[in-house]
């Protein structure tokens, strides 16, 4: 899990050392790069684990028993010199934070048996690789100074250490399931003088500050000091001796508090005004829009359809027949449309999707993803995804059905590939890509293997089921009004009126709404931010979904006044076109709000985010027609139709 780093910084200035700390106690500090800093270090602490809610669903039990990274009270007690796990994790430059790297492809000093923890799939997904280490942090055991080992770095190993060090890596521990950040070292400049050199400080020694509470490990914090570092600017051959200290102190909060600062550094106050403010004005906008929409049909909409109702007399409505054009299409509005079995696919996997998000806004509200807890959003989202196949299934299928399809099968076949086809090649093209650059990205055989079984024996069978279930109940499909025997000719539009023109003017008001989330999001995804506004993502996602059904029947009624019936797919892309928009953003947000650089950065991130934004597509798009739908329903059975 991703965590903003904490630092106490030292600047050269007129080349004296100056120290600078930025405040006695933790804060979260998050800068675009370490550069021109000589002094990093990060104050870490973390906050047990609540205890989750027993609840008797097959999809939260396979979650809980994916995770094997459980802060619970009964596993984390120990009595004077009990050996407490530590592990290291991973390394990464800063600015690239999936792109991470094995902890000993550098020459840190390592045991003579380096032992591989065992993963889970979430963890392996997350990119972790947790391996032993010679560090020995007994329980209550200070340590003044200790020796890691003494190293001799070769010309090579300084050379990439000083790399390393220009990109800014970090390095992760896990200390009694605590994640700890450190940098490897920094660069010393003067930025007042062009002839004095840049020296390469390599950090050899780790300062480690242990907070316990009885028989509970509570919190651990890593410093590294001033003077604590090595000069390898020169391309030689240097002798180190890495050590490490431990210094034990005794705290009053207790353990089930212990991973609380995680979630209070991540919610400063200034950020949650800038929420409670994008809230307040989505609100403000959707409140707007429902005025005016009410405000319409009552003045325009209420009065055709009482000049058009059974009630009215044949001979009146004969009159009216011309002052209106969405009614003189009515024998149209209802014929289904092209490529119905890829529209129902579609309908399907958004609705599929739609429940996935739905189910993790949940799981997050229940506080299951808790801070720092390895793998636990990966396994949901696995999970979770196989479970609802049988949604998608059965949704296309009973829909397709309705439409009066006849290859169900095919149908079905369709649905499993419509989004599932396009995240497996993405995928497989960025993990061959993340092995080429040897990275942890790139998943272990393990996984792939275990991903293979979830889809073979879990996902497929219920995609299945879902379509046998929705193929033995399907029903006919509900239209007020009968279907012409010859499509009524649709006439010529400005272009304003094209699909194109109506995407963007459909995307503008929805997007609005997440626009402010989607940078916390990103940076939490693709930085090093931790994202716990798990209380406000449901209100957003909610405020979305209304102002994109509300924005798809508008312009649905737009199109249908100008005798345009061909709303089925047009209503799909205009709800859908809030995914494209994320996109855009997402180019923005990598360009202007970044500094991810290279190509196996650039792939991951366009890569996975088209995934995403083409899920959102489809989710949206499902929405926006099954509000249009329900619009249309109610329109033409409100009047007198032949």
């Amino acid at each position: 899990m991703n965590s903003a780093f904490n630092c106490r910084l030292a600047v050269v200035q007129r080349g004296r050392l100056k120290v600078k700390v930025v405040s006695p106690s933790p804060t979260l500090l998050l800068f675009e790069s370490s550069k021109d800093v000589f002094n990093h270090g990060n104050l870490l602490t973390a906050k047990g684990m609540v205890p989750l809610t027993k609840i008797p669903f097959l999809t939260l039990l396979l979650i809980y028993h994916g995770s094997q990274v459980q802060s619970d009270a009964s596993d984390h007690r120990y009595s004077e010199g009990d050996t407490v796990p530590f592990y290291a994790n991973k390394i990464g430059p800063f600015s690239n934070a999936r792109e991470t790297y094995g902890y000993y492809n550098l020459p840190f000093c390592s045991p003579d048996t380096v032992k591989e923890k065992k993963l889970n799939l979430g963890e392996m997904s997350n990119g972790d690789r947790l391996v032993s280490t010679p560090y020995k942090l007994e329980y209550l055991v200070d340590k003044k100074i200790e020796v890691l080992c003494n190293k001799t770095l070769r010309k090579s190993d300084v050379s990439q250490f000083r790399r390393v060090i220009e990109k800014d890596y970090y390095v992760q521990f896990y200390y009694d399931d605590l994640p700890i950040w450190a940098f490897i070292g920094a660069l010393k400049k003067d930025h007042f003088s062009k002839t004095i050199k840049t020296e390469y400080r390599l950090f050899r020694h780790f300062d480690f500050q242990v907070f316990y509470n009885k028989d509970h490990l509570i919190e651990v914090n890593l410093r590294m000091g001033v003077h604590q570092s090595i000069d390898i600017t020169d391309d030689k051959e240097v002798d180190v001796s890495f050590t490490y200290s431990v210094k034990w102190s005794a705290t009053e909060k207790s353990f089930d508090r212990r991973m609380e600062k995680y979630i209070r550094f991540a919610i400063l106050p200034h950020h949650m005004s800038i929420h409670h403010h994008s809230i307040t004005y989505s609100s403000v906008a959707l409140i707007i829009l429902i005025i005016f929409l009410l405000t319409f049909y009552m003045l325009v909409l209420s009065k055709d359809i009482s000049k058009n109702s059974p009630d009215v007399e044949e001979d009146q409505v004969a009159d009216n027949q011309e002052e209106t054009g969405w009614k003189n299409i009515h024998g149209d509005v209802f014929r289904f449309p092209q490529h119905k079995s890829l529209f129902a696919a579609a309908l399907g996997v958004g609705s599929q999707l739609l429940v996935l998000i739905v189910a993790i806004l949940a799981l997050g509200l229940l506080g299951f993803f808790q801070p720092c807890i390895r793998g636990v959003l990966w396994n949901a989202l696995i999970i979770v995804y196989a479970v609802t196949s049988v949604v998608s299934g059965y949704t296309s299928v009973s829909f397709y059905s309705q439409l009066e399809g006849t290859n169900w099968m095919k149908n079905l076949f369709l649905t499993g590939g419509l989004y599932f086809g396009p995240l497996f090649l993405t995928f497989t093209f960025l993990d061959i890509v993340a092995m080429f650059y040897g990275t942890t990205t790139a998943l272990p055989l393990k996984a792939i293997v275990m991903l293979s079984l979830l889809w073979t024996f879990l996902a497929t069978p219920l995609l299945f089921l879902g379509g046998l279930i929705g193929k033995t109940r399907n029903s006919d499909f509900q239209a007020p009004c009968k279907t012409a025997k010859i499509p009524r000719e649709v006439p010529n539009l400005r272009w304003y009126r094209g699909v194109l023109p109506q995407m963007a003017l459909a995307g503008i008001l929805p997007f609005s709404v997440i626009y402010t989330q989607l940078y916390y999001i990103l940076a939490s995804v693709w930085g090093h931010r931790i994202y716990t506004l798990y209380s406000v993502m449901p209100i957003v996602f909610f405020l979305l979904v209304i102002m994109t059904a509300l924005v798809s029947m508008a312009v649905t009624y737009f199109q249908l006044a100008v005798e345009d019936h061909r709303w089925w797919w047009r209503s799909f892309f205009c709800g859908g076109s809030t995914g494209l928009y994320i996109y855009v953003y997402c180019i923005y947000y990598y360009f202007m709000r970044s500094d991810m650089t290279g190509f196996m950065q650039v792939s991951i991130f366009f890569g996975y985010m088209a995934c995403v934004c083409f899920g959102i597509f489809l989710v949206l798009g499902s929405v926006g027609f099954r509000a249009s739908l329900l619009f249309v329903r109610y329109l033409y059975a409100a009047i007198k139709c032949d």
